[in-house]
Order: C-alpha cells, then sequence, then structure tokens
C-alpha cells in the first residue's frame, strides 16, 4: 500500500484529502505544515506528499527546497490557490514535481499521483524482479526461488532503494537522509554496518551485488 502525506494548514482540506485517497486505497498521514511534514516523515515511509503552498511556520516553497536540497527525490505535487504561470514556475524552481491550482479536480488528482508514482520507479505492485529474485516492499521481504528472507526495515528499505536505481552512486549522507530521516541523530557510519549486513546476508548470489564507490558511496549493480 503506498502511503501518502497530505500538508495543508486547512483542517477541512486534509480531512477532504485523506477521504479522497483512502477510497483510493492509500495510507494516509497528515501535517499542518512543512515543519510538522518533516517530524512526520521521520517517523514513517512515506512515497509521495500532496503539499499546500501558504502555511505558516514553514510553507511549501520551503519545505521542497528541503528535502531537494538532501537530494531527496519524494515525488511532490503542490496544491496551491496561486494560478499565476511565475507561482508555478516558483514551485518548480524549489524542486517539486507537479503543480496543480485550488480548487483541485479530485480525479485528476488522482491521475496526476498515479502518474508521478510511476514516474518515481515505484512499481504499482511494490516489487523489484531481478532474474529468480524478488523484492516485496509490502512485506520486506526477498523471494529467491520459493526461499523467503524478511529482512529488517532499514535494510530492506536500503537494498529497495539502491536497487531501484541500479548504476547510480548514492552517498552515505544521501542514503542515510532517505532512510533515516535527515533529523536522525544516528551518524552516516550506519549505513557502512547495514552495507555490510547486507552483503553478507546476500553473499554469492549471483543476481546482484552491492559494490564500493571509493570516495563516494555505494551503488548496486544487477547481473542478470
Amino acid at each position: 500500500m503506498f502511503h501518502i502525506l497530505v500538508v495543508d494548514d486547512d483542517k477541512n482540506t486534509r480531512r477532504l484529502m485523506r477521504a479522497v485517497l483512502e477510497a483510493e486505497n492509500y495510507a494516509v498521514t497528515t501535517a499542518e505544515n512543512g515543519e510538522d511534514a518533516l517530524k512526520a516523515m521521520e517517523r514513517e515511509h512515506i512515497d509521495l506528499v500532496v503539499l499546500d503552498v501558504m502555511m505558516p511556520k514553514m510553507d511549501g516553497y520551503e519545505f521542497t527546497k528541503t528535502l531537494r536540497s538532501v537530494q531527496n527525490e519524494l515525488p511532490i505535487l503542490m496544491v496551491s490557490a496561486k494560478q499565476l504561470p511565475s507561482d508555478k514556475k516558483k514551485g518548480f524552481l524549489a524542486g517539486t514535481d507537479d503543480f496543480m491550482t485550488k480548487p483541485v479536480d479530485e480525479e485528476e488528482m488522482l491521475l496526476r499521483i498515479k502518474a508521478l508514482l510511476r514516474r518515481a520507479r515505484i512499481a504499482s505492485e511494490h516489487r523489484i524482479i531481478i532474474g529468480d529474485v524478488t523484492l516485496d516492499y509490502d512485506s520486506f521481504t526477498v523471494t529467491k526461488k520459493g526461499e523467503t528472507q524478511e529482512l529488517p526495515q532499514k535494510e530492506f528499505l536500503l537494498l529497495y532503494k539502491l536497487l531501484s536505481y541500479p548504476g547510480k552512486i548514492f552517498t552515505r549522507i544521501q542514503l542515510m537522509d532517505e532512510i533515516w530521516g535527515a533529523e536522525s541523530d544516528t551518524g552516516w557510519e550506519t549505513v557502512t554496518v547495514h552495507i555490510g549486513r547486507l552483503r553478507k546476508r546476500f553473499e554469492g548470489w549471483p543476481e546482484f551485488e552491492i559494490q564500493s564507490v571509493r570516495g563516494l558511496g555505494y551503488k548496486a549493480v544487477k547481473k542478470v
């Protein structure tokens, strides 16, 4: 089940968005502003953000810039009563993936959300298949020829992230911010520890490999 974070300072809007999204079988978390949204992302894995622009404490532009500054590529659908081309341009320059003006057409919003999730390479079935290996995001399991391993959450999310972008190099800081959260007190060294565990767990598997890139970080390589 995909998990969507709705960020809007209007209680009625949050309530409506939740109802619309839950009717489509999305899990929904809500927040009143950007600061609360960042805290919510520390507690829960989020697949996509539906984001209002004008909010107290931290508005939509600042929230988006904050995520993008740490290379967090979480899909963002910005929703605003502002309709000028300059407002949309500001949103895209901040790093949003899509922009809708209020009042929102609910059916169009749902279609845009589905498109964003596809473009984010998060398959609708929440699975990555590499040869005989299947990673199932909903159960945090890795299955090969009928044998299933259930991984600890952080290990699975780390492996899933790397294999979602095979060949792409991620720094330890990027992975730390993405998996553990930008505000986590845990040091980046924990990424190294988890990479070591993954390598030991899947040692000898011919389907994929996690490689170190000296001075940069890590990448996953598909071999089938």
